[in-house]
């Protein structure tokens, strides 16, 4: 278990001392602890390290940053760290690094979490805590269903917007026999799940889905059965992810499947998974995409500083991590304070208007944020324009048809 990443730790002082002034503007006492402290808590040696990882925690900073060049002296959190952890996508570690932030940190919101398992742990923990958790990175839909809670938001995607865009999209355009391979974990069950469901609604049929281990290097087991499968599966359906996803789709062109007119479906995909492979393992592969860096002008201006600051392009988590932080400070800024009720009252209903969520909306009653997503198609190399350019938009799907209703599972209290 590694301890938490203290040259992680970020001060941003205002001109102004924490605790002087008076008033909404001037913090007045009401910030716990003289300091507003964000927690970035997630993989930075795993799987999952290169699409979030410590890129996230620079994310973050640029939010902070933003929050005081936007509020000056008059910013109600005048001091603000960033602590981060290395959670190793295992839920038993991100539950007690979850109570170590928030208990020993001082903590006052969590922010990303991959690795749904954990994601849910990490829920548990905010709400016996009463903190602010965004989870970014973990899809399951139980974090705004039975397992939804006051202080969690659900910020970035979920399996069922993955479905509907990639599995609905992908059926109708044809493929309808479908073999999914999917990670034997909460996402991949749940992902498995969601596109069941969004391959029979759209008049296909899954011929048979398979539980792969998690994480794992080896998928040749799964990859040699599809061929052999009746009827044969017209697109093979992936639900790995990250580093998984990798080595799934290396083998999935060692074997050739797509010669013997077995296609490919990416149930979840990062741009860093595609700037791995290199864009031709993966050229005309359809997918959905929460974010995009270089979608339009308002995108690209944002990946332009973050490029400054990370050296490489964002991934959509990336962005998903500034958003939620800036979104946090603002509600501790209408609020006047950090204290966890009074943001949540602020953030439930919030509309965004930021790099990553413009156009989109907290829904109060189960804290999903909505937002346009886009259906992407990954270039051939022999397209791509300039580095980490690799996808083009197909569609903007709108955040009504994106994401389902509010369940009636959710119970906030």
């Amino acid at each position: 278990m590694k301890a938490l990443n203290a040259a992680a730790a970020l001060t941003v002082a205002g001109a102004l001392l924490a605790g002087c002034g008076g008033g909404p503007g001037g913090g007045g006492g009401k910030i716990s602890d003289g300091k507003v402290v964000l927690a970035v808590l997630n993989d930075q040696s795993g799987v999952y390290s290169q699409l979030s990882g410590q890129s996230s925690v620079k994310a973050v900073e640029m939010a902070i940053a933003d929050y005081k060049a936007k509020y000056g002296a008059k910013a109600v959190a005048k001091k603000i760290e960033v602590v981060s952890a290395d959670h190793q996508n295992k839920p038993d570690i991100a539950n007690s690094k979850a109570q170590e932030l928030y208990d020993r940190r001082q903590a006052d919101t969590i922010l990303d979490v991959p690795t749904s398992s954990a994601a849910l742990a990490v829920a548990n923990i905010a709400k016996a805590r009463k903190k602010v958790f965004f989870d970014i990175s973990a899809g399951t839909t139980a974090l705004e269903g039975a397992q939804c809670n006051k202080y969690t938001f659900h910020y970035g995607y979920n399996t069922y917007m993955l479905a509907q865009g990639t599995g609905a999209t992908a059926t109708q355009g044809g493929a309808k026999n479908w073999y999914i391979v999917y990670p034997d974990y909460a996402f991949g069950q749940d992902m498995n799940k969601s596109f069941t469901a969004a391959v029979q609604g759209a008049g296909g049929k899954v011929i048979k889905s398979d539980p792969a281990p998690f994480p794992s290097d080896n998928f040749s087991s799964f990859l040699l059965k599809a061929p052999g499968l009746n009827p044969k599966p017209q697109v093979l359906g992936t639900m790995e992810a990250g580093g998984d996803l990798v080595n799934f789709v290396k083998q999935y062109n060692e074997y050739k499947l797509r010669d013997k007119g077995i296609g490919l479906a990416v149930g979840l995909m990062f741009i860093t998974d595609i700037h791995s492979l290199g864009p031709d393992a993966l050229a005309g592969t359809q997918f959905t995409d929460p974010w995009y860096w270089n979608a339009d002008a308002t995108n690209r201006a944002w990946a332009d500083k973050f490029q400054a600051k990370a050296g490489k392009r964002p991934s959509f988590p990336n962005a998903a991590n500034y958003s939620a932080a800036l979104q946090y400070l603002e509600a501790v800024q209408r609020a006047g304070t950090d204290k966890s009720d009074a943001v949540v009252k602020q953030l439930e209903g919030a509309k965004i208007d930021d790099a990553f969520g413009h156009g989109g909306t907290i829904r109060a009653q189960d804290h999903l944020l909505l937002h346009d997503v886009d259906l992407a198609q990954v270039k051939a190399a022999k397209d791509v324009t300039e580095p980490w350019d690799y996808e083009k938009v197909v569609k903007t799907v709108p955040a009504a048809q994106a994401f389902q209703p509010a369940s009636p599972a959710c119970k906030l209290g």
